[in-house]
């Protein structure tokens, strides 16, 4: 019994010690393909407007985890803060700082010798530049060849630095209002697709957890109706698809299907720009759901129309084909289906992490190399 226990406890070892070996095989490849891998024990200073659970600050958050995988230094600051302790705020920060990331006051000299000595100092959405004259000052010139303005919104400021942009179409809005507004050419602009990360992927991909979102979301889900965003006109739409199915008389399943939002209201002045990329749009392809979308704006980059979804004017020109389209996914559950699985596959091939981790590894290389040939001229 001896031998066999001791026999047993050998085989225990030794797999435990293959075990290991693979696991160390893996994340060695792992680092080896990573992308960013260049960053290791680099400073980089990162500031948001605000730290909430909206697109801008949680994008900036996953590019901060990614570049603490491979062993750099990030701090972050918020540049404007409630007056008030706030829950969601608290709970974000310990996150990060759980994570590694450090988190400063985004006033003071600490963080001026923070942005001096930091090999790039990453700016997210347009408001969050106003941070450099405000707290910076003097040392603005000596901080601007190791910007990057990471934008994600067409409005706001004229960029006057290099940007990361997350379209195509909104690269060229800031480009014709820089060239309008300053008379000058914008300064170089990178096109960075946006990725989805790898814990939304193993969800979407889960069957468990997909039928227990499906099970607990309606089919129009609106937290707040916003006259700019345009879910009023999505409301509207949503309205005639159903007076147009009782009208008919039509048999319609269980129906989950994503409407996105663009701002596209008459009364506003961002009439006509679309959402700037709207990664809620292949998060919903990820969950192989068939996207409704404004033919406008970055959508038309991410949603191939009649393929893995389909797209209608913005304004009130779009209010009843969005409703038709509404009609055709609810009465066709095949067309749905076959949607909703090119959309992921789409996903899969030019929408993940590891997809936007390369996109952003290029810009970060270029801005290190400008920064470089600044300091040694």
């Amino acid at each position: 019994m001896v031998k066999q226990n001791n026999a047993w406890m050998g085989m225990q070892t030794k797999r435990k010690s293959r075990d290991a070996e693979i696991h160390s095989e893996d994340r060695l490849r792992s680092v080896a393909a990573n992308p960013l891998q260049f960053m290791k024990s680099k400073l980089v200073l990162l500031v948001s407007h605000e730290l909430s659970l909206s697109g801008g600050p949680l994008l900036l958050m996953e590019l901060a985890f990614l570049l603490r995988g491979v062993g750099a230094e990030v701090v972050w600051i918020t540049n404007q803060k409630p007056a008030e302790p706030d829950e969601v705020m608290y709970s974000l920060e310990h996150k990060m700082l759980d994570r590694g990331v450090q988190v400063y006051n985004a006033k003071g000299q600490k963080v001026i010798d923070t942005a001096l000595e930091a090999d790039l100092v990453i700016l997210n959405t347009a408001v969050a530049g106003k941070w450099l004259d405000a707290v910076l000052k003097e040392n603005v010139p000596r901080i601007l060849p190791k910007v990057l303005w990471w934008i994600h919104e067409m409005r706001g400021i004229i960029l006057k630095w290099s940007a990361m942009i997350d379209s195509h179409t909104t690269a060229e809005y800031w480009k014709n209002r820089t060239q309008e507004r300053l008379r000058i050419e914008m300064p170089k602009t990178h096109v960075v697709h946006l990725g989805n990360s790898k814990e939304l992927m193993e969800v979407a991909e889960d069957s468990v957890s997909r039928r227990v979102l499906r099970e607990h979301h309606a089919s129009a889900n609106c937290t707040g109706v916003s006259r700019g965003k345009g879910q009023d006109l999505f409301l509207r739409s949503f309205y005639e698809s159903l007076q147009m199915i009782q009208d008919k008389k039509l048999q319609v399943p269980s129906m989950h299907a994503l409407a996105v939002g663009s701002d596209m209201n008459a009364q506003t002045k961002t009439l006509r720009r679309g959402e700037c990329f709207g990664r809620i749009t292949i998060e919903a392809m990820a969950f192989q759901l068939p996207v409704l979308g404004t033919a406008a704006g970055g959508t038309t980059e991410i949603v191939v129309d009649g393929t893995t979804g389909f797209l209608h004017p913005v304004g009130k020109e779009g209010v009843s084909p969005l409703a038709k389209n509404i009609v055709k996914l609810a009465t066709h559950v095949e067309r749905r289906l076959t949607m909703g699985k090119k959309g992921y596959e789409l996903v899969k091939d030019r929408f993940l992490e590891h997809h936007m981790a390369h996109r952003i590894a290029l810009v970060l290389k270029d801005v290190l190399e400008n920064a470089k040939s600044h300091a040694n001229s």
